[in-house]
C-alpha cells in the first residue's frame, strides 16, 4: 500500500491540528502516513496568495476556529510565540533522514513546541532542546539544517507538493488524488474506501469563465 504522503509546515495551526488526526485516519486503512516539510510562503508565492495570517479578518477567525477545532478533537492548542514566524529551521531539521517511530516523534516535538508549549522554533538552540528531549541528536540535527543538502531537501520538497498541484497546507497526496486541509477528511477516508463520487475527474474543469475579477487579470 502506498503511503499517505503529508505536505505541511510547522506555520499552520491546521496542520498541526491535521498531523494529530492523521495518524488514526491512515491505520484505519492501513497506510503509513509520510510527512513531507514543505514552506507554505513559497506556495502561497507560486500561487500569486497571501497566507491567512496576513489577511486581519481571516487573522482573527483562523485564531477563534483552530481554538474550537482543538477543543472539539481534545487537542491542545496554545497561541505561538509569534506569527507568521520562519519556519525554516524547523522544516529543515524534519527532513532529516529518520525512519517510523523517531521521525513521527520529531514532528509531533516539534508541533507541540510551536503549538501547545509556546516555544520559540526559530531559534537553534531551543530546536536542539526539542529534537534532544524527543530522544534524538538535537544538536547534530541543528547542524545539518544548516547544510546545502538540508536547504536543497525542503527545497524539493516544496517544488515537488506545486507539481502535484499544492496550493496551501495541510495538503494529502495518496494514489495521485489531493486533498487539502483538514475539513477534507471525510472526503479522502471516503477515497480510501473506494467510494471517491469524484473519481479523479474535475467535475468542472472544462467549464470557461465568464467574469474576471477585477485586478486579477495578471
Amino acid at each position: 500500500m502506498k503511503p499517505l504522503e503529508l505536505y505541511f509546515d510547522f506555520i499552520s495551526p491546521y496542520a498541526y491540528l491535521a498531523w494529530h488526526e492523521l495518524h488514526a485516519l491512515a491505520a484505519r486503512h492501513e497506510r503509513e502516513v509520510l510527512p513531507r516539510p514543505v514552506l507554505f510562503a513559497a506556495l502561497l508565492d507560486a500561487n500569486g496568495q497571501k497566507g491567512p495570517a496576513e489577511i486581519p479578518r481571516k487573522r482573527a477567525y483562523t485564531a477563534k476556529d483552530c481554538a474550537r477545532t482543538a477543543a472539539r478533537l481534545g487537542i491542545v492548542i496554545a497561541p505561538p510565540a509569534s506569527h507568521p514566524f520562519n519556519p525554516l529551521l524547523a522544516l529543515r531539521v524534519a527532513s532529516a533522514d529518520l525512519e517510523g517511530e523517531p521521525r513521527r516523534a520529531l514532528v509531533d516535538a516539534l508541533f507541540a513546541a510551536a503549538w501547545a508549549r509556546r516555544l520559540d522554533v526559530t531559534d537553534a538552540r531551543c530546536v536542539a532542546e526539542v529534537a534532544s528531549a524527543a530522544g534524538l541528536d538535537g544538536p547534530g540535527l541543528v547542524a545539518w539544517a544548516g547544510t546545502g543538502e538540508a536547504k536543497d531537501r525542503v527545497r524539493r520538497m516544496t517544488a515537488e507538493a506545486l507539481d502535484r498541484g499544492a496550493f496551501g497546507v495541510p495538503s494529502m497526496v495518496v494514489d495521485g488524488e489531493l486533498f487539502w486541509g483538514l475539513d477534507s477528511f471525510a472526503n479522502l477516508d471516503r477515497f480510501l474506501r473506494g467510494e471517491d463520487p469524484v473519481a479523479g475527474k474535475a467535475p468542472w474543469a472544462s467549464v470557461s469563465a465568464s467574469a474576471v475579477r477585477k485586478g486579477s487579470e495578471g
